[in-house]
């Protein structure tokens, strides 16, 4: 059979098995195993326990259940609430301060805990009821704290570049560098259009905030500043050349853990066992999608499929820009309804060829993705981040959330297409702190 006619229903069949209910791994697992059955023989399965727990078998998976623990330490606790409170009080003077207090500890949140779902639902408890009292517009309120929380797979340490370095061998340090100035360009976006929204809607009152003496600003300080001085110190041991990912992933686990205890006094076992549970049960997860995702690959190759397509777009004469914006709508469309770990490790094998051969960078790209699924994470049907928004704001219809994250959508793609006119806003951090290099 053709590989390319074969790899069309690959694909159908992929997205049949997905949508009938079952995990994103054990669905990988499912279609795999079954053409591989098909083409290859029965006898072709005894390679899939070694390729499975071979796809295991790699030191830097250590950081993403540290990153995790990290994320889950800092969720657990009222640092979100205080984050928030300590950015409303010093920014109290700037214009429409409340709205970008949100977003601003949005992006530091994002920061620490490395989760979307996590900073909309830490920020959101308190940003949301805060920005509503004062007048701000639901869909302001909602859509701004569900575009926020996207930050949390872009700014480092991102578990999704992560997994991206390791489904494309491209170093974790340049990726999440190169994450650094998108994603506060996003910030930028984003606050730039939640005081223009905020001034249309004509009540300009609320772009003023309440005073705060100095006391107030003071006594804050001390319940954030721990965490924020575990992320840099995290950056620099990876940057200055201490340690590695993984090694600074799980000091800043433990110190996350410990500060967690001593600030927020989070001494009761079982709340202890909640964050290790559930941290587990996420990296688990994760896991087990890198490891079914790298049997998917295996599968793909031995039917020559990945090579059939890369040759195939290699022959067509298109123009690269035009490649890149087929390529962009093909992981739109797939974030809209597969989480981002899940595509990058199922589109990572057959992208990484086309793109590096249509002459454009892999850690570029990888920002350029990572942007698509946040797309996705506020986007219509799966869209987590709109239920996370509605759990926490029960009286905002699903419609006026969606609506006011649509305009954070357009941000986004203004941030691809910035991205594509500028591709050193991703490229410059990396090469000037790590060197020129992949």
């Amino acid at each position: 059979m053709d590989p390319l006619l074969l790899g069309a229903i690959v694909a159908i069949a992929t997205i049949v098995v997905l949508f009938s209910g079952v995990s994103v791994a054990l669905g990988l697992l499912i279609v795999s195993g079954g053409f591989l059955i098909i083409f290859d023989g029965v006898r072709s399965l005894e390679l899939m326990p070694e390729i499975l727990f071979g796809k295991l078998n790699n030191f830097a998976l250590l950081s993403i259940p540290m990153f995790i623990i990290m994320g889950a330490s800092i969720a657990s606790t009222r640092a979100g609430a205080d984050l928030y409170e300590a950015l409303e009080r010093w920014l109290t003077r700037v214009p429409g301060g409340l709205v970008v207090s949100n977003l601003g500890a949005c992006a530091l949140f994002s920061a620490m805990s490395g989760s979307s779902p996590a900073t909309c639902a830490a920020i959101g408890k308190m940003g949301i009821p805060e920005m509503r009292k004062r007048g701000y517009p639901d869909e302001v309120a909602a859509g701004s704290i569900a575009a926020g929380g996207t930050l949390g797979i872009l700014i480092p340490p991102s578990v999704t570049m992560i997994v991206y370095g390791i489904a494309t061998e491209t170093s974790i340090g340049r990726l999440f560098l190169a994450g650094v100035i998108p994603g506060l360009l996003l910030v930028g976006l984003f606050m730039a259009w939640s005081l223009y929204s905020t001034w249309k809607s004509g009540n300009a009152q609320v772009l003023t905030a309440k005073s705060y003496t100095w006391r107030e600003k003071v006594e804050i300080l001390p319940r954030v500043l721990p965490f924020l001085a575990i992320i840099l110190g995290v950056l620099y041991a990876m940057y200055g050349g201490i340690a590695t990912p993984s090694e600074t992933a799980a000091v800043g686990a433990l110190l996350c853990l410990v500060i967690a205890m001593v600030i927020y006094k989070l001494w009761n076992p079982n709340d202890l066992w909640m964050v290790l549970r559930d941290s587990t049960r996420e990296s688990v997860m994760i896991l087990f999608i890198i490891a079914a995702a790298g049997v998917f690959s295996y599968m793909l190759s031995s039917l020559f499929i990945t090579q059939s397509i890369a040759q195939w777009i290699g022959t067509l004469d298109v123009n690269r820009w035009v490649l890149m914006g087929a390529v962009n709508i093909f992981l739109l469309i797939a974030g809209f309804f597969l989480p981002p770990v899940a595509v990058i490790l199922m589109a990572a094998p057959i992208l990484l060829p086309i793109i590096t051969t249509a002459g454009f960078d892999p850690i570029w790209f990888a920002v350029v993705l990572t942007i698509n699924m946040e797309i996705g994470l506020i986007s219509p049907p799966v869209g987590l981040n709109l239920y996370v928004i509605n759990g926490i704001a029960p009286d905002i219809s699903l419609k006026t959330i969606l609506k006011g994250s649509l305009p954070y959508v357009a941000c986004m793609v203004i941030a691809i297409l910035l991205l594509c006119i500028f591709p050193g806003l991703a490229t410059w951090l990396p090469n000037a702190v790590m060197g020129v290099g992949v």
